[in-house]
Formats: structure tokens, sequence, C-alpha cells
């Protein structure tokens, strides 16, 4: 399965949507001429989508060539693949209700290679933005792509507007050899996690993963690393992964937010990333950082029997 790419070296699975190879070819997107000559190109390809829905055929996701009568100021350019292709995606204007994430856009890491699943994170955020921007917040007037599909310009005040990624903070906090794993009242039965919240405007990621722990468990943390990232196109965040250290293991839940949340120590963290179905939680899926989170924490503890 495709799901088995792994990090360099490391012989790790990949997160989601982590991996892209394009190149975002910015020289392109800013000069009009250079846009249409590429747009023109008998290499150029659009990647397929149903909607916000990937298509995938024989193990890739779908592109096909741009058809003679499309128009360029009605697709963005994701970037040129490796192979020298220009890859475009169809602008949508409206989308519908169901904007969130399915079993379908989250199996495809499990179906193509890890670097069509981070294009079809790029496309996908890309083409939620704009159907979602189509006003100016500045005077309300209407807005058009421009920059290949990268901004948009208000056609009455000319403010320009720039696809959003929206920070989140995903965290472990350490105890004694335990890490704090919680649960939303909305996941499967059994799945716990890392804690996560959107950093706040004016915040340092230290400061949001300390107050997110606090306001979620009560847990006051110090002496935070950063240990990875992963782009969550559902639609638009970057989930930033640390690791903290607590001093008092005593808990204080915000149920409004967490249904449950326990300490758990090596022993049940391995157990769960394996799958022993006698361990004491269900461990997130491979494709989101949280797994490699936990696999992070887990290669720098000890086994218990070498302990022992």
């Amino acid at each position: 399965m495709h799901g088995t790419e792994t990090r360099l070296g490391t012989g790790k699975p990949l997160p989601g949507f982590v991996g892209g190879t394009l190149d975002r070819a910015d020289p392109i997107r800013t000069n009009a001429a250079l846009l249409a000559e590429t747009f023109a190109s008998p290499a150029a390809r659009l990647l397929l989508l149903d909607g916000l829905e990937p298509v995938e055929a024989d193990g890739h996701l779908a592109l096909e060539p741009i058809a003679a009568d499309a128009r360029v100021e009605d697709h963005v350019l994701l970037g040129i693949d490796p192979a020298g292709r220009p890859i475009f995606a169809r602008l949508i204007a409206d989308l519908g209700p169901n904007l969130i994430p399915t079993p379908r856009s989250r199996a495809i890491a499990d179906l193509v290679p890890a670097e069509e699943v981070a294009l079809y994170g790029t496309a996908r955020s890309l083409v939620h933005w704009h159907a979602r921007h189509r006003f100016c917040s500045v005077c309300g007037a209407g807005t058009q792509p421009v920059k290949a599909g990268w901004s948009r310009t208000c056609t009455d005040c000319g403010a320009e507007h720039f696809p959003r990624t929206d920070p989140v903070v995903i965290m472990l906090a350490e105890h004694d050899g335990r890490v704090l794993l919680g649960r939303q009242h909305s996941w499967p039965q059994g799945r716990y996690s890392a804690l996560a919240g959107f950093i706040e405007p004016g915040e340092t990621i230290e400061e949001a993963v300390a107050r997110e722990l606090f306001e979620e468990a009560g847990v006051r943390v110090r002496d935070i690393h950063y240990v990875a990232s992963q782009p969550w196109p559902f639609p638009s965040s970057l989930m930033i992964a640390c690791i903290a250290q607590a001093d008092d293991p005593a808990l204080t839940l915000d149920q409004t937010e967490i249904e449950d949340a326990f300490w758990c120590d090596e022993a049940g963290v391995r157990a769960a990333m394996t799958g022993d179905p006698d361990a004491p939680f269900l461990a997130p899926p491979v494709m989101a950082v949280a797994w490699h989170l936990l696999d992070h924490w887990l290669a720098g503890v000890a086994p218990a029997d070498a302990r022992a």
C-alpha cells in the first residue's frame, strides 16, 4: 500500500498531506503572459476533484489534459511536478454545505503516493478558500482570482486577500514517564489522542501550548519543544506538534471540549500503537500527526523491560 511510504532514513510512515514535491512556481504566478503560456502547454494537467473529494484511478490521483476551451482565470496553478508538468485545479463557485472531512478524503492517504496526498491537500484547501471568499471582507464587493489563483482582489476597493492557514498546536504533556491523552465527545469509542487547539492572535506556539493544556485539562507545563508539523486541509490548518513537561499531574477537565483524559505510561502507549486489543486506548490513525507525536515520544523512552 502507498501508506507505507516512509520518512527518509527512518523507516517510519509519513503523516498524511506531508511530502509534497511540487515547485510552487512563484515567477509564473506573478507573470500573466507566462501563466497563459503555462496553461496552454501540452504538458499541463488538470487535477480532477469531485467537489472537494479526491478522484483516484489505479493507485494515483486522476489527472487529465486541460480542455481547449478552458479559461485560465477559472483555475489555480498548484505548481510544477518533478516531471515538468504544470498541475492545475478548477475553481468551483458553490461547494454546497458538506465541507467536512469524509472517509473518502481521509482514505486517499492509503491509496496514492505521499506526494500525491500532499497535492490533494493543497488543491482541497485552495478550492475551498476560493469558494468561501468570493466577497471582500473590507467593503463587501465581489472578488476575483489573481496570481494564478493564489490571491483574490476586490473589484471595487482593490483590497487583496490571500489563502489562509490556521495554526493549531497539538501536544503531549509528559509527567513521570507518562503522557496526557484526551478524547473529544464525537470520537470513536476508545479513541484518545494528544490535546489540540488553535493559536490565538498575539500568541507564540509555546504560549498556545501552555494555554490550551491549562484550559482543557488544568495542567501547567514548561520546557515546551517543537517536534513536527502537518498541513491539515479540513479546511486549512497547520498542525504544530509539541511536547511539554508538567510538574503536577492533577487534572481539571473542560468537559465542553474534552470528554475524558488520563495519563498513559509507555507500555500502554506501545500497546495502542501496535494495535493490541488489550491496549488502554485506541490510537489515532497513522495519517494524523498525533500518531507521529506519540511515536516520537516512544522513541525517546526506554522500554519498560530495558529499565527493569
